[in-house]
């Protein structure tokens, strides 16, 4: 809970509140460095970034606490604006003192809560056929040209209105001056704004003039704009970018930003723009592309815009979107989340991120619903905004980072919270960066007095490469946690399930992992191991995924590109398992640190800092370590350096300091300086970052160093150990898969030989039956039975309806169900002697599926076979997926059983696929569970009892298989 205290000032001259300000700094910085004192006094000169290392977290917390102590409200800027403690000093003197700090109420202009709300008209079209985005805001201007799609929060009290009409009639002006400037169809054009309502218009103005947008996140104060751009150069060298979008400051640095980017022609102002548009009268409102100086109709194929993954550091990644990646993920994340025109989005993502400017915005503009969105900076200096724009705007839909969520329960006083109402707010993702089960349990109970629903917390996984969403829970529902043993997990990969923790011995002991849900519509993903096989369930691997939202790769990078593919998989980079089907991280393959939302690349970094004198060359690691406290991860460097006195370790880090603000933008969280051999690396002399990591975390990095040959002996010796294991487990693996295909063909051999033999149909199955039996317990695959008691008396006529995972299905219910069943299989079977000879003498039915007449004649034979006493088994989803989940059941066992009154039972599946997989002739090691339900009569001979037969039968094995329900998703 936030520290409430009132801790206001009395004195009243400049020189006693200086000296208050400058010890207030000095406690936050021992606070934030675990004690330490700054390496430099502080003085009122002292920079908060490059001197103290305060990042944008770090300076919302300083404003925080220095409106508390000079009971002052600092304007909205000053988090922005101040370089210097003697800036933060001169916002104090200006500010209007008054009795406590600024509560987040309504804006000034608003006289209700009636007018805050957004009540607009629902919306029952969708645009479904557009295929551009060009084209998605042309349908809304022709449906619905004046209705309100923008709420810009200007500052904290004062917000823009913009409707579809009003975006549509600006971008084409900024258009008209785009084409005026030389801009071609294809050409790249960068936009570097803040969160403002040009930005919308300069995004969409590239877009009519056929360019390709390349968003570049805008520098946190004015005066670093020199800086900021010369640390972009390489993203706009990548680019081939010919002109920029920026604030008007930047123009007069167009000539010495041209000497590094070839390709740039002009730095240009919105402002300017209009004034290069062409004399012309407005277009109409049903403008089309082709009419702004007939440059042509875009197409779905073409690049929408570059969403670059890096560029503050080492070679910049430009995520190619096109306009049909961008819509069908949109329309798959929509779906998944159920959105319309009757939501509100509220948001303060920044728009230049793939979750602000795709998730927010186009997704807002796609399902018609008005997006109310506010500077970052707005959130970052009063949290308690956020959470007032979803109250007083009726807010439903709202997204952020882990840490936005810990600042919210760490820095917002109670004071600000008197009378906040978040029953509307349905459903809040967290996402982009790593999740933190604490944080969601802290914010959810925090919070839950004022209306949020514990349901509400979502999170979810994504990445540029998919365009934004990859996988989202499938239903409404509390965030589920997973507690795995964490040695076990580290050892061998494998998530065996533990009770929560309930204490620290416990949580040491104990993996949290938290579901992220299923892959959106026509979306896959799998787990697979360092040889590119794929994992069956709780096992970790590297994620891959693939769909229609998927990026063709990276902008003028061929061989980034390449190594981005794996057959018709692309790599995430990322670590995780599956549980039923659903996605769980566990970490991250590619070097990269996540901060507040942001990507961090720690290459460059390191190869500067091992330039410095003092420190030794490549002995540096800069990784990242989560902080349970700022709920988002920690930025640190590891240096080591012959130097052991403290002054000298002090200037170190002081020019460490530095050298991460300009290379990275921000400021680390802890710089260490270590003795020579500290680092542990490869054998090949690789700097490993993970186990730098674990001495960071563990507290080791300072304990006695044993002597380099016993280090070199130790490493070698967990170096090889931990080789030996994984070739050891692939080669079990290997071994496996090799000895259940022996067991198989060992034991189908004879099967089939008796099966052919035997007369009687009983008999067929007695062996049948040993067969199944046999090579379950020769593979130690575990089989366990649930329900066996549903299963009604032998000769009572039922049917059973199972759900279809793998090959194995038919298997597993002749070994546990001791049934004599009559599998109902597909009609092309027949066209295979050893399958037709088979299949026949075990008594099963063959239906031709693509035969209408002769599948109504198939239904009926099998309607009398019911009769017999021996259960009729179908698969009703008609065939196996490889992805997890339940898919439509067909009608034709259900219209059987009301036709002949006899009972459904449901049989669910458990196990199998994770074992051997759709498409896929690698078995797995694995356990599977067979779950008998009770029986369904049917209620009557009708239609609709055929129907409901079906959905009953159906809503049980998908309750009882954990899988996500697919029926509405024939995508997949």
């Amino acid at each position: 809970m936030p520290d409430t205290t009132d801790t206001r000032h009395t004195a009243s001259d400049p020189r006693s509140e200086a000296q208050q300000l400058l010890a207030l700094v000095h406690a936050l910085y021992q606070e934030l460095n675990q004690h330490q004192s700054p390496p430099e006094p502080i003085t009122l000169h002292t920079a908060l970034d490059a001197d103290l290392g305060f990042d944008s977290l770090s300076r919302a917390e300083l404003l925080q606490r220095t409106e508390r102590l000079f009971g002052v409200t600092l304007d909205d800027q000053t988090l922005a604006t101040s370089e210097t403690l003697q800036d933060l000093l001169t916002a104090v003197h200006h500010a209007q003192r008054h009795a406590q700090a600024e509560m987040a109420g309504p804006p000034s202009f608003y006289t209700g809560e009636e007018t805050a709300a957004i009540n607009l008209a629902h919306v029952s079209d969708t645009p479904t056929h557009v295929t551009t985005l060009q084209g998605l805001l042309d349908w809304h201007v022709t449906q619905h040209p004046d209705r309100q799609h923008l709420y810009v929060y200007q500052n904290a009290t004062d917000i823009d209105i913009i409707s579809y009409r009003t975006l549509q009639t600006h971008a084409q002006e900024i258009a008209r001056g785009l084409i005026h400037a030389g801009i071609a169809p294809g050409d790249t054009v960068a936009i570097m704004l803040p969160t403002s309502n040009d930005y919308f218009y300069s995004f969409f103005g590239i877009l009519y003039a056929r360019a390709i947008p390349v968003p570049i996140y805008p520098p946190a104060r004015p005066s670093q704009i020199e800086d900021h751009l010369m640390r972009h150069a390489k993203i706009l060298q990548n680019a081939g970018v010919k002109l920029m979008i920026t604030l008007p400051e930047g123009k007069p640095l167009s000539r010495l930003l041209r000497l590094q980017v070839d390709s740039l022609h002009a730095i240009v102002s919105v402002e300017a723009l209009r004034h290069q548009a062409a004399p012309t009268s407005p277009p109409p409102h049903t403008h089309q592309q082709a009419d702004i100086a007939g440059i042509g109709t875009p197409h779905a194929d073409d690049i929408a815009f570059l969403q670059y993954t890096s560029g503050s550091t080492g070679v910049p990644k430009g995520v190619m979107l096109t306009h049909a990646n961008l819509l069908a993920n949109i329309r798959a994340m929509g779906k998944a989340v159920n959105a319309s025109s009757k939501d509100v989005f509220v948001s303060w993502l920044p728009v230049y991120h793939d979750m602000g400017l795709i998730g927010a915005w186009l997704g807002s503009l796609y399902h018609a619903m008005p997006l109310v969105i506010m500077s970052p900076l707005l959130f970052l200096s009063k949290p308690e905004r956020w959470l007032w724009a979803i109250h007083h705007h009726k807010g439903t839909l709202s997204p952020a980072p882990n840490f936005a969520y810990e600042l919210c329960v760490n820095k917002v006083e109670e004071s600000a919270l008197k009378g906040l109402d978040l029953s509307q707010w349905r459903l809040s993702w967290n996402g982009a960066e790593p999740i933190s089960p604490r944080t969601i349990t802290a914010f959810t109970e925090r919070f839950a007095r004022f209306g949020f629903r514990q349901e509400a917390m979502s999170p979810v996984y994504g990445l540029a490469e998919s365009s934004v969403g990859l996988t989202f829970p499938t239903t409404v529902r509390t965030p589920r946690i997973e507690y795995v043993d964490r040695q076990r997990m580290m050892q061998s990969g494998h998530a065996i399930p533990c009770a929560s923790p309930h204490h620290d011995t416990d949580e040491k002991q104990i993996l949290p992992l938290i579901g992220l849900g299923h892959p959106l519509g026509g979306h896959q993903i799998r787990i697979v191991d360092p040889f590119g096989r794929e994992m069956p369930d709780r096992q970790e691997g590297e994620v891959e995924f693939k769909g229609p939202s998927a990026t063709q790769g990276y902008y003028h990078e061929p061989d980034k590109t390449e190594t981005l593919f794996h057959d018709s998989w692309l790599r995430t980079g990322d670590r995780g398992l599956t549980m039923d089907g659903e996605l769980f991280l566990t970490g991250r393959t590619k070097d990269i640190i996540i901060k507040a939302g942001r990507n961090i690349y720690p290459h460059e970094l390191e190869s500067a800092v091992s330039q410095l004198t003092g420190i030794r060359k490549g002995c540096v690691a800069v990784f990242a370590s989560h902080s349970p406290h700022a709920g988002t991860e920690q930025l640190i460097v590891l240096a080591e350096s012959h130097h052991s006195d403290d002054d000298t370790q002090q200037q170190l880090k002081s020019q460490i300091q530095s050298l991460a603000v300009n290379l990275l933008s921000v400021p680390t969280d802890d710089v260490v300086i270590c003795p020579p051999r500290t680092i542990p690396k490869t054998s090949s002399g690789k700097i490993r970052r993970s186990a730098c990591q674990d001495l960071y975390q563990t507290h080791s990095l300072h304990a006695p160093q044993r002597a380099v040959w016993w280090q070199t002996v130790r490493l070698t010796g967990v170096g090889l150990w931990h080789t030996t294991k994984r070739g050891l487990g692939g080669l079990g693996d290997y071994l496996f898969a090799a000895y259940m295909w022996l067991a198989m063909i060992t034991l189908a051999v004879p099967v089939w030989i008796l099966v052919a033999l035997l007369p009687s149909r009983q008999a067929c199955w007695h062996v049948t039956r040993a067969g199944a039996r046999a090579l379950f317990w020769l593979t130690r695959t575990r089989l366990t039975l649930e329900g066996q008691a549903n299963l009604p008396p032998k000769g009572t006529p039922f049917i059973v309806v199972a759900n279809h995972a793998s090959y194995l299905d038919g298997l597993v219910l002749a070994a546990a169900t001791g049934c004599d069943h009559q599998f109902v299989a597909k009609a092309e079977l027949l066209r295979q002697p050893i399958a037709r000879i088979f299949l026949t003498k075990i008594g099963s039915h063959f239906v031709e599926r693509f035969n209408v007449k002769q599948s109504l004649s198939d239904t009926e034979k099998m309607a009398e076979s019911a009769m017999s006493g021996a259960p009729l088994t179908v698969f009703p989803e008609g065939t196996l997926y490889r992805m997890a989940g339940i898919h439509d059941f067909h009608l034709g066992a259900f219209q059987i059983a009301t036709q002949q009154q006899i009972p459904i039972v449901p049989i669910t599946l458990r196990g199998t696929r994770s074992i051997l997989r759709d498409r896929s002739l690698f078995p797995r090691r694995g356990a599977i569970t067979v779950s008998i339900d009770s029986p369904l009569p049917p209620e009557g001979k009708t239609w609709q009892a055929t129907v409901a037969l079906r959905d009953q039968a159906r809503a049980r094995i998908l309750q009882r298989s954990g899988e996500p329900d697919l029926a509405k998703d024939t995508t997949r």
